[in-house]
């Protein structure tokens, strides 16, 4: 059972994870795009008289770069995010500022990107100073808790606000799917029980780091000492993998290839030609009335050649 858990289903998840990734690429690569269609909210380059917004409505590949990054790294667009009710009283459609969504939605992924970070020295021998340095500062609790990390806290106060607010917040439990929540409730349950690990079921962090370099090698030897809890956070590590693909979550590679992001809106600085374009036997008009002539005038119909 330690080899089921511990080697074949890792390998499966990771097999299916990236066939998975690299089956969605190639699709996202080869869709068509012969059209610029990037979602913008600013003013467009024209006139040198009218202020453009570069960052909103980016004229070249270089204001896109920088608009990317600002996606990527700090949700951009998210932080324009608003929440509507109707308030009975006042019989009217109230939009209010709801930044709690992007600040929570930030600190889930950041942490999640440190923690697997730090989860890089179970497979690294000897373990970079980076990623020592990245452990150090992410322990600045070891003062009060000896195994307690701030990505730890983070990370679960983030998932626990995201799943209630499904739950919680009618409009968007209306639109919920069990997708929905399966992802997120997954995540939660990994972030669980790696708490867990570090807190309450200590386990043999030698063994696992043993166990993770047999598998890295291709050589896998699952050694003892390692607790059960151990085997059920990789269980659910590997469904998220086998899982992710195939998912919403598929996002994090799809945004590189989303031509409303990835373009530059020049559309009234440069001419685009769809480039799968190909002549097409046309039939104009002249030639349809001199192939119905006849029977149009007997028609009634006008003509503009007798």
């Amino acid at each position: 059972m330690n080899t089921l858990f511990g080697v074949i289903l890792p390998y499966c998840g990771i097999a299916i994870f990236i066939l998975g990734m690299l089956y969605r690429v190639i699709m996202w690569g080869r869709s068509a795009v012969p059209f610029r269609i990037p979602t913008t909210c600013g003013q467009e380059k024209s006139l040198p008289w009218i202020k453009a917004n570069p960052l909103e409505n980016p004229p070249n590949n270089r204001f896109v770069i920088v608009r990317m990054l600002l996606e990527i790294l700090l949700f951009r667009s998210l932080w324009r995010n608003t929440r509507s009710e109707v308030k009975p009283e006042k019989q009217k459609l109230i939009y209010s500022s709801n930044k709690f969504l992007w600040l929570f939605g930030l600190l889930f992924h950041w942490s999640l990107l440190i923690i697997l970070v730090r989860h890089l020295r179970l497979f690294m021998e000897p373990v970079p100073w980076a990623i020592k340095t990245l452990e150090d500062l992410d322990g600045a609790f070891d003062i009060v808790i000896n195994t307690l990390f701030l990505t730890d806290i983070v990370i679960l106060l983030a998932l626990t606000y995201l799943l209630l607010r499904r739950i919680v917040f009618p409009q968007i439990r209306y639109i919920s799917l069990p997708a929905d929540y399966f992802a997120v409730i997954l995540i939660l349950s990994i972030a669980v029980t790696g708490v867990c690990l570090r807190i309450f079921y200590h386990t043999d962090v030698v063994a696992v780091k043993e166990l993770a370099m047999s598998v890295l090698r291709f050589d896998p030897e699952v050694p003892g000492g390692i607790s059960w809890l151990f085997f059920l956070h990789v269980t659910l590590v590997s469904v998220l993998l086998a899982y992710f693909p195939f998912s919403k979550m598929v996002h994090m590679g799809g945004i590189f290839f989303s031509p409303t992001r990835n373009l530059a809106n020049n559309n009234r600085m440069k001419r685009h030609i769809n480039p799968w374009d190909y002549p097409v036997k046309v039939h104009p008009y002249h030639e349809y009335e001199d192939e119905f002539r006849k029977f149009m005038k007997g028609a009634g119909l006008p003509v503009e050649k007798e």
